[in-house]
């Protein structure tokens, strides 16, 4: 899609707010916010969101308005880069939990987006199908070294990626580090080859294969199995996931009925990983189990699992902060798309 002005943004944000407007609300909107514009200027930022096709028109004549050209709440764009100048306690979002998210992950990925999916899962299973032994063994450990740091990474972990290739490779934990950087990464270890060892399991989710591997992420880690009791807060944001156990157990019951559902691994994996973040099932590691059952979801359809490595952490984490406050998906699914096609291009190569 192209990119918008800061003030296209605010137009095209202001109509999704609105459900509907029209070009004098519009206009008075941007005078509120002390947006002084002519009226031939909103007339031409209309015309590139109407191209664009980030809003439609309804109507003739005077009566004409415009709404979001797309009706799925998950689709809806926002300019990251935009949206986060504005402070965590001045964005307006969505402080709690919306049920409604689960009737909207049907056709999260457009046609064209599926083919180039298709396509690169075509090139990984030919280079799986042509690779030796001896050096997929070493493809496999040199993905869970990256995973592995990535994801920790993620988390606030502090091991670089030599000191964590160390670490899984040879068991030697890096001085001036926690004790506890060092379990996350042999955790994560422990649960990939867990997930690869059983990955056809995966074909099927259940409530219990979550558990299992959130079960091996936190060992050792302080952190209690099974679903919550207690309220969660996450940094940089007003959102506050569920705190009550039965309505964590009710959102779990539809996230995997939802992820059962789904037609393709993608919209399984991409699905489980927000879906999982979002509802922070577990007292700590809801984000690691989350990627790498999204994982799981993958390599059960012998598709690429992803490594991560090549994401910046802050971006991946204002992508989901932008899913848990507007439930959009549209930057945590380009973060997606980009890591996927580097796993397929940079893994199990011939």
């Amino acid at each position: 899609m192209k990119q918008l002005t800061l003030r296209q943004n605010q137009i095209y944000n202001f109509i999704c707010a609105q459900g509907v407007a029209s070009n004098s609300e519009i206009t008075a909107h941007l005078a509120d916010s002390a947006e002084k514009v002519s009226r031939i200027t909103v007339v031409r930022d209309i015309e590139t969101l109407l191209k664009n096709k980030y809003i439609k028109r309804i109507g003739a004549g005077r009566s004409v308005k415009y709404k979001e050209y797309n009706n799925n709440i998950l689709l809806r764009h926002y300019d990251a880069v935009a949206y986060f100048t504005t402070e965590a306690e001045q964005r307006v979002c969505k402080e709690t939990f919306n049920f409604a998210v689960f009737r909207q992950f049907g056709k999260i990925f457009a046609a064209p987006e599926l083919r180039r999916l298709a396509l690169l899962t075509k090139e990984y299973q030919q280079n799986l199908a042509k690779i030796k032994p001896d050096i997929y063994r070493r493809e496999m450990e040199r993905l869970t070294i990256e995973l592995s740091w990535k994801s920790a990474q993620i988390e606030g972990n502090t091991y670089s990626l030599l000191d964590t290739e160390e670490l899984l490779k040879n068991n030697r934990e890096a001085a001036g580090h926690r004790k506890e950087d060092a379990l996350m990464l042999l955790n994560h270890k422990t649960a990939l080859n867990y997930i690869f060892a059983h990955k056809m399991d995966y074909q099927k989710l259940t409530l219990r294969k979550i558990e299992d591997v959130h079960r091996l992420l936190i060992k050792d880690l302080g952190v209690s199995y099974g679903l919550r009791n207690s309220l969660v807060s996450i940094v940089g944001t007003k959102y506050r996931p569920l705190d009550n156990r039965y309505q964590i157990g009710e959102a779990m019951e539809n996230t995997v009925r939802v992820l059962n559902s789904l037609a393709d691994c993608f919209h399984k994996s991409l699905a489980a990983i927000v879906l999982l973040s979002y509802i922070q099932p577990f007292a700590d590691g809801n984000k690691r189990t989350a990627r790498l059952i999204g994982n799981a979801l993958l390599v059960a359809q012998q598709a690429c699992p992803l490594s991560y490595r090549s994401v910046d952490s802050v971006e991946y984490k204002k992508a989901m902060l932008l899913f848990y406050e507007q439930n959009s998906l549209t930057y945590f699914k380009e973060l997606y798309l980009a890591q996927y096609e580097f796993s397929v291009k940079n893994y199990f190569l011939v």
